[in-house]
């Protein structure tokens, strides 16, 4: 690019010999050290500062590009992003990996080795962070001006561990050596305010103003990332905000002597930006949870106000620069900020303001469980945000007067309508503002955009038909195929080309090659490399042998009852009792590998995990199982441990009840990877049978509509348990203590729960479709030819699950922004 504006930068140069130079380079000018003295973690920084040296210079391109062409530009707005390492991943988009690996090695160095170093970014919890790590990814990969914007959480919601079979909490202090990936921006501050009053005034014209004040304000500070897209071509922002005290400690306790109380504040302060979701069991801990949410959400609006004032003069152009897409409802009180902004702090009339806002914001729902809808007390809103209460009440007032004039005399309506709930103890309800304040409202997954219009959202969806539509989630396959399964992204680029890497459509390409015998070898060898690779990390770790040749049969994902780690387990006691009985000699060898983290204050969840470390306990070392069948819970489930896991699955459990997974994506990353799905008719299992095949999965159990009729009709799980000599053998093991002797009641709660008190989430009416599908599973295992010829076709089925075609529809039918390709002479 040339721009007599614009400082020029050398080109950092892409070849072995360039990067050899900036390693040494950094080695001595950033490391300050010799070669004999730099440890494998200086490596890792000398390699990050070397690649990240070749993202800045495209990263500049992008953003002055976009600012000289005055974009329209998307803001997605998360709580969470979880992005995993950047190393791997950044070689990879920028086609770099091979020089990296050379130069490494000529100095001495493996880049294997160096890249383990890395911690992973702990800025997310699960499906909704990697989601919009996803969407980043995206966005550049197909020339979208972006910015993501969210918290830098010094620490990550926790490290687990597990000891005696109990999930342990310990801190995840991933920025303990620095991040050479961000860079911080102490010159952009934005305050943020809670508590206060609202003081109300005429305007000399005759308006009512409000000013917010007496307010504790806490400053927000930005740390940019890049984030580049594959090709190298466009590297976007991702922004995060920390905490900063608007003062460094209090004079006066200073003066006295009294250094503790001196600093409370600033540490007060700057814990918003400390702890990703903090325990939500406590009022304190819900309190600081709003105040993140509210924290972030200031400063990011703030922020892209500023960035529009430099090149317009007034508001009237916002909605034709900036889309404001709200990741869930964590985000949603900026409907509330944007008014508070545009009416209080810009002086737009409310009108104005409110067409500004609707067509400025657009809202992605993750749920179809009403109790996971986000609602604040009142008296809370009225607390910390004194102001946004006032506003969110003139944001309801109006709208049920529209309602009423569309719906004269339905009273039950308006209450249903209302961001308000008024029953038991006045709550605001979070998703149905973000649905007033949105122009476009989007599910997940065909099934669940359909369940929201008819369930949580009906009253919306009669009100204003159409606005709900259904965006169906996807994930990258640069992460999680080309980074992840190297053996397999190379197998498929050469059968096919690379063009599946940008059109994940080419995959369907791969169905002439399901029944070549040459390529089913081969796809069977990357697949057992795989199995062999995580056997070891797993021996390494957790000192337990697997067989590799047995059927690895996954779970992965947060531990929920929803989730029904519970019903796996029955099958896994099923399968224990029936070798264990000598009457199923044709049983299959079995791995069953669960990972994932329970939410620190949920005590069911944490029993699962331990119910499933007892029954391991017990499985594993029983002699006359005799290897057939192992159970493994690996702690610590993260982005870079699903690398490792997803591309040697066999076997992916989606296992949820139907009508409560709003979508899923660890289902498209290991079907992606080759794995045989068994699951559910929920969330995006159902699309993805229409892809690659019903008869390609293994589906069981009730419908959305079946699990409904059966609650309507009146469920009694008893006549499961009492009809089914598998399953009532299987629950009393685990109420009676088989796999805790020493303790044999600690697992009541859990056979209450399925026997006392509803099975909720109707595991025992599956459980006999659950254990027939998995009979299904073992005899199909039997035919490596024929799983094999399955797999395939489940990877090339899954070309409609790229993220690139996800983001290409929010682009289209909600963001309205088109693509911003580099200039030949920029990308060169």
């Amino acid at each position: 690019m040339n721009n007599k504006a614009t400082p020029q930068h050398r080109n950092a140069g892409m070849s072995k010999e360039a990067v050899e130079v900036s390693l040494g380079d950094h080695l001595i000018y950033t490391s300050s050290k010799y070669h004999t003295d730099a440890t494998t973690h200086d490596w890792f920084q000398i390699t990050a500062l070397t690649v990240r040296d070749r993202l800045v210079e495209r990263w500049m391109e992008t953003m002055q590009r976009y600012y000289e062409q005055d974009v329209k530009r998307t803001y997605y707005l998360s709580l969470e992003f979880l992005m995993g390492r950047t190393l791997g991943n950044a070689m990879l988009n920028l086609g770099m990996e091979e020089q990296c690996k050379a130069a490494l090695y000529e100095l001495g160095q493996e880049l294997e080795v160096v890249a383990e170093v890395e911690a992973d970014a702990a800025l997310g919890n699960g499906g909704l962070g990697r989601l919009a790590a996803c969407i980043l990814d995206s966005m550049a990969t197909l020339d979208l001006p972006c910015y993501g914007y969210g918290i830098r959480y010094e620490y990550g919601m926790f490290r687990q561990s597990i000891e005696n079979g109990i999930q342990m909490e310990h801190p995840d202090n991933w920025l303990r050596y620095g991040n050479p990936w961000e860079f911080p921006r102490p010159e952009l501050l934005y305050p943020v305010k809670f508590y206060g009053r609202v003081v109300e005034y005429r305007h000399e014209n005759g308006l009512l103003h409000h000013h917010w004040v007496d307010t504790d304000d806490v400053m927000a500070m930005a740390y940019d990332t890049p984030v580049p897209g594959y090709g190298g071509k466009t590297v976007n922002n991702m922004r995060l905000w920390a905490a900063k005290s608007s003062r460094d400690f209090d004079l006066r306790y200073f003066n006295q002597g009294n250094y503790i109380q001196a600093v409370a504040d600033k540490n007060e302060s700057e814990n918003l930006s400390k702890v990703l979701y903090p325990n939500d069991t406590t009022e304190m801990g819900r309190e600081l949870r709003l105040k993140q949410q509210y924290f972030f959400v200031s400063a990011s609006l703030q922020d892209m106000l500023f960035r529009y004032k430099k090149k317009h003069s007034n508001w009237v152009q916002l909605p034709d620069k900036v889309a404001v897409q709200l990741n869930d409802t964590h985000p949603s009180i900026a409907i509330a900020e944007m008014m508070r902004l545009m009416v209080d702090v810009h002086h737009q009339t409310w009108e104005e303001a409110w067409e500004l806002t609707t067509r400025i914001f657009s809202y992605t729902n993750h749920t179809l469980m009403p109790e996971a809808l986000e609602t604040w007390p009142v008296a809370m809103l009225e607390s910390v945000l004194p102001r946004h209460l006032q506003i969110i009440y003139e944001i309801n007032h109006r709208f049920l007067q529209q309602v009423m004039h569309q719906f004269p005399g339905d009273g039950e309506l308006l209450q249903r309508l209302s961001i308000i709930d008024e029953s038991g103890g006045r709550r605001v309800r979070m998703s149905h503002l973000a649905i007033i304040g949105s122009h476009a409202v989007n599910g997940v997954a065909a099934l669940h955009t359909e369940l929201i219009k008819r369930t949580i959202f009906a009253d919306f969806e009669r009100v204003m038909p159409g606005k709900i539509i259904n965006i169906t989630n996807g994930v990258t396959p640069r992460r999680w195929l080309n980074q992840a399964n190297p053996g397999l992204s190379r197998l498929i680029t050469e059968y096919v080309g690379d063009v599946w890497l940008t059109d994940l459509d080419q995959l369907k390409r791969l169905r002439e090659f399901a029944d070549n015998e040459v390529f089913q070898q081969q796809f069977r060898a990357v697949k057992q490399a795989n199995k062999a690779r995580l056997a070891g990390m797993i021996r390494k770790q957790l000192g337990i042998e697997i067989d590799p040749s047995s059927i690895f049969d996954i779970q992965i994902k947060r531990i929920h009852e929803y989730k029904r780690q519970l019903l796996n387990m029955l099958h896994v006691i099923t399968l224990y009792n029936r070798i264990r009985s000598g009457n199923h000699p044709d049983v299959m060898p079995r791995t069953v590998i669960i990972a994932g983290k329970a939410a620190p204050g949920y005590t069911m969840a944490k029993r699962i995990i331990r119910l499933v470390n007892d029954v391991a306990e017990v499985v594993n070392n029983d002699q006359l199982i005799d290897g057939k069948l192992k159970l493994v819970f690996m702690p610590n489930y993260d982005v870079s441990n699903a690398e490792r896991i997803v591309p040697a699955a066999d076997l992916s459990e989606q296992i949820s009840t139907a009508g409560t997974e709003a979508s899923g994506t660890g289902n498209m990353k290991l079907a992606l990877n080759g794995a045989l799905t068994i699951c559910t008719l929920d969330g995006a299992n159902v699309e993805m049978g229409d892809e690659v095949g019903t008869e390609n999965l293994f589906m069981f159990g009730l419908s959305a509509a079946e699990v409904d009729l059966l609650r309507r009709q009146g469920y009694d799980p008893l006549s499961y348990y009492n009809g089914n000599g598998e399953l009532k053998q299987a629950l009393d093991m685990i109420a009676t203590g088989y796999f805790c002797p020493d303790e044999p009641n600690r697992y009541q709660e859990i056979s209450d729960a399925l026997l006392k008190n509803g099975d909720h989430f109707m595991l025992l009416a599956d459980y006999a479709a659950y254990i027939a599908c998995q009979d299904k599973v073992n005899e199909l295992y039997r035919d490596p030819k024929e799983w094999t010829r399955r797999a395939i076709l489940n990877v090339a089925g899954m070309g409609k699950f790229s993220c690139d075609r996800t983001v290409r529809e929010y682009a289209e039918r909600v963001w309205h922004v088109a693509p911003i390709e580099p200039m030949a002479s920029e990308s060169t």
